[in-house]
């Protein structure tokens, strides 16, 4: 994410989205209420209402939106609220959607932007490298993809000379090495921590006979797929074997952050969880660290009353506690959903 330009004093940064994680960030840090100013589709009547040929026509024009809603899903963005400024043909006060995507320039306006907000942001706009690699292949191609916060990136593919032969003959010695040659370059490119290897039968196990770096062989995970195309990726990125790569290099500070709520809840602690007992331990300035699913969060949305979480966030931020939003997507967040998506390691007991 490109951060265009700042002015915290009017509570306003501009942003340009590069790909589908800072989506995923932004989708985590646009809350209802704030207002995002940005370029969108709208139809526009030409011609008076009594006019029978009157016309439609379908315009961009430059609006600012009062959030009523955020969702993402399908991997777009969609800003659901009130228009508050616009063209003189735009009608302020009618709803209407933003469809943030890849490319998108927005300015997002807040009253306060919480610390946790920023440090997302400015997560977001290091352009962190994913530390894990995908190489899906078999007899005839290999696909290379590059896993991210949010989905995975498809990096390039290669063909392999297909034998007529029995299928059951090994692929030839220049394919494998022409895979690992592709592996090696991108691990040099990407500072690649793992490297998920998987194809359908026995290829993975032979190309491991042509490796002969034993730096590369440490950081090598072998999988099982169905087939390899573009969609084995999405196969792997399911498998146990993905999921521990990225729980080492991307999500330790959720687990390791929710582990530790769990360990002092064990021992009878000073910690909260549920909406309503961190509630109490917010409002008290007892909160050292407060940790939110994205599923509770995007949950309460849907149902219109997040403002008691956002009061919830603003209350940690205020007394200098740190938040921590936790994925849905391992499990760390399901235990923090088990104890109703929110829990708090407290400074002190709250009696």
């Amino acid at each position: 994410m490109k951060v265009l330009s700042k002015d915290y004093k009017n509570g306003e940064i501009k942003v340009q989205i590069e790909n589908l994680d800072d989506l995923w960030y932004l989708s985590q840090i646009i809350d209802p209420k704030d207002l995002v100013k940005g370029k969108t589709i709208r139809k526009i009547k030409i011609g008076g209402e009594e006019d029978r040929k009157a016309t439609v026509v379908k315009k961009t024009v430059f609006i600012i939106l009062s959030v009523e809603k955020v969702d993402f899903k399908d991997n777009i963005l969609r800003l659901f609220g009130v228009i508050t400024e616009g063209p003189e043909d735009v009608p302020r006060g009618e709803h209407h959607t933003i469809n943030v995507e890849e490319n998108s320039v927005i300015t997002i306006i807040k009253e306060k932007w919480l610390k946790f907000q920023i440090d997302k942001l400015d997560e977001a706009s290091k352009g962190m490298k994913s530390k894990v690699l995908i190489c899906v292949f078999d007899r005839e191609e290999a696909y290379f993809a590059l896993v991210k916060r949010y989905g995975y990136d498809i990096l390039s593919s290669i063909k392999g000379k297909v034998q007529k032969k029995a299928v059951e003959e090994k692929l030839t010695g220049s394919f494998y090495s022409e895979i690992i040659k592709g592996i090696e370059e991108y691990v040099k490119k990407y500072e690649i921590n793992q490297v998920i290897v998987a194809s359908p039968a026995f290829w993975k196990e032979e190309l491991s006979k042509h490796l002969n770096d034993p730096e590369l062989k440490k950081k090598i995970i072998y999988a099982t797929c169905s087939s390899a195309d573009k969609t084995a990726i999405n196969e792997v990125m399911k498998r146990d074997e993905v999921r521990t790569a990225l729980h080492e290099e991307r999500i330790s500070k959720e687990i390791n952050e929710v582990e530790r709520l769990l360990t002092k809840i064990s021992k009878n602690g000073a910690v909260s969880y549920g909406i309503k007992e961190t509630e109490e331990a917010a409002s008290a300035g007892a909160v050292e660290s407060l940790l939110v699913t994205d599923k509770l969060i995007n949950d309460l949305r849907e149902k219109g009353s997040y403002d008691r979480l956002d009061q919830i966030m603003k209350s940690v931020d205020s007394s200098k506690g740190s938040i921590t939003i936790v994925s849905k997507e391992h499990d760390g967040g399901k235990k923090l959903d088990g104890l109703g998506g929110i829990g708090a390691i407290l400074r002190y007991k709250i009696k």
